[in-house]
């Protein structure tokens, strides 16, 4: 009786214990400083800090609808251009990691606005929630960016794994500047992504550990795994939506995007970039990725109507393979 009844109590606590990793994991993991992040970036010969910090650019701080305080910066690399893409960072991420994307759209003509997520970054947040609340924050931004300059303005959204699944639940709030958006790695179902992630990644039971895990997500961080589900927002979008995915991803399986692709109606556009693991395509194939993305740029916001900025050459840079997540490092 006595063995029993310490057998009981020792597994109320490990149960317990992983419950609480469980929801301290998805909510609330530590976010990498961005000395860490560009050291990433320069490796793969994708961006610098020094280049970033040279950029003349404005700083913006806004509010969010509960009383954040919401950090980014605009880069007007292109004055008078109506065109603008707004870069949505990952979980544990910052506007750092966005930073290797930007020659992707000021060669094109556009401006960019770089943003920190909630809880990320410079922006204010004890939660993560996976586009539930943040969704309503890049609604804030667009609003940012309206106000300065002009109801006119065509924005595209690019987002990356958080940021992919953020862009997407946006689309059922998707204001008319907004004219496409571009989702790298996102997941479809938060969910299906926990359960994944529970049991192919950690080995432990997606049964019953996922509902405790959802129990105390919802009691501590005011939402719930099932009110997440960008897949739901992508069937009901007759925005132009780009889906970005590595062959090798495991972490937020290949098959999320495939998934949501076939949900999706027209238009819509899927780029599976082959050896790529999570948030690393671009790191493996920069060329095919900026050229996909400029053809879609093309076909569904058109040219700018001014002269494109040159790319920079990076020639200080010795880009290297990349075989590592900007999830893992």
């Amino acid at each position: 009786m006595y063995i029993t009844i310490v057998v009981l109590i020792v597994a109320a606590l490990i149960a317990a214990a992983i419950t609480e990793i469980g929801y301290l994991q998805i909510t609330r993991m530590k976010v990498k400083n961005d000395l860490r992040l560009f050291t990433v970036l320069e490796q793969a010969g994708l961006y610098t800090r020094e280049r970033y910090e040279s950029l003349s650019k404005q700083e913006v701080t806004i509010t969010s609808f509960d009383g954040l305080r919401l950090c980014g910066a605009a880069i007007e690399a292109n004055p008078g251009s109506k065109h603008w893409m707004l870069i949505v960072h990952g979980y544990t991420g910052s506007r750092a990691v966005s930073t290797q994307f930007i020659d992707m759209y000021t060669e094109e003509g556009y401006n960019v606005l770089l943003i920190d997520q909630r809880r990320h970054g410079l922006s204010e947040g004890r939660y993560t929630t996976y586009g539930y609340y943040e969704k309503y924050d890049v609604q804030a931004w667009i609003r940012w960016l309206t106000s300065q300059y002009g109801k006119d303005i065509a924005v595209g959204l690019h987002g990356q794994s958080l940021g992919g699944g953020t862009v997407l639940e946006y689309l059922s709030i998707a204001a008319p500047q907004v004219k496409l958006v571009i989702a790298d790695c996102p997941y479809s179902d938060l969910t299906d992504l926990i359960r994944h992630q529970l049991s192919s990644l950690h080995k432990i039971p997606a049964r019953p550990f996922l509902s405790w895990v959802n129990a105390r997500i919802r009691r501590k961080a005011g939402f719930s795994l099932n009110q997440v589900s960008p897949i739901r927002a992508v069937r009901e979008s007759t925005l132009p939506v780009m889906f970005i995915h590595g062959s090798k991803d495991n972490y937020v399986p290949t098959r999320m995007s495939l998934e949501m692709y076939e949900a999706k109606p027209e238009p819509k556009k899927l780029l599976v970039i082959e050896g790529a693991i999570h948030a690393n395509a671009y790191h493996i194939d920069p060329k095919g990725y900026r050229e996909e993305v400029h053809s879609f740029l093309r076909e569904y916001m058109g040219q700018p109507e001014i002269s494109p900025q040159p790319r920079l050459q990076q020639a200080e840079l010795s880009p290297v393979p990349m075989d590592r997540s900007l999830e893992s490092v």
